[in-house]
């Protein structure tokens, strides 16, 4: 028997190049009480951030590595789409970064995923 996980993301591209958008997905299963959700992303090895584009198809300019939604504007979805870019350019073959997305209640973290790319 599988459970569902109270918060997942995946994003759509394993493998980026500068400038190339992201496009992430985020589920969100949790039934209890939570003030907001955060995203992170970190490049490793580099002060590189990624830059969100996009929230559930509306255009942000958000220039920072943590995006935090609060739970007034998550509304009733269950879902949260995102878009991000990166104007990182590797040092070498190529780069890993991660997005990380939490359900924060009280100034505490009660569930995390993760999930990991290339860049190129």
């Amino acid at each position: 028997m599988s459970t569902k996980r109270e918060i997942s993301i995946a994003v759509t591209e394993n493998e980026i190049s500068p400038g190339q958008e992201v496009h992430g997905r985020i589920d969100l299963n949790y039934l209890g009480r939570f003030d907001s959700i955060v995203i992170n992303s970190q490049i490793e090895n580099s002060n590189d951030i990624f830059s969100y584009t996009s929230l559930n198809g509306r255009r942000i300019t958000y220039p920072y590595a943590r995006l935090s939604i609060f739970r007034e504007d998550i509304g009733n979805t269950n879902t949260l789409e995102f878009t991000a870019t990166t104007q990182h350019s590797p040092a070498t073959d190529y780069t890993n970064a991660k997005f990380r997305v939490a359900i924060i209640q009280e100034h505490k973290e009660v569930s995390s995923d993760v999930t990991y790319i290339k860049i190129t």
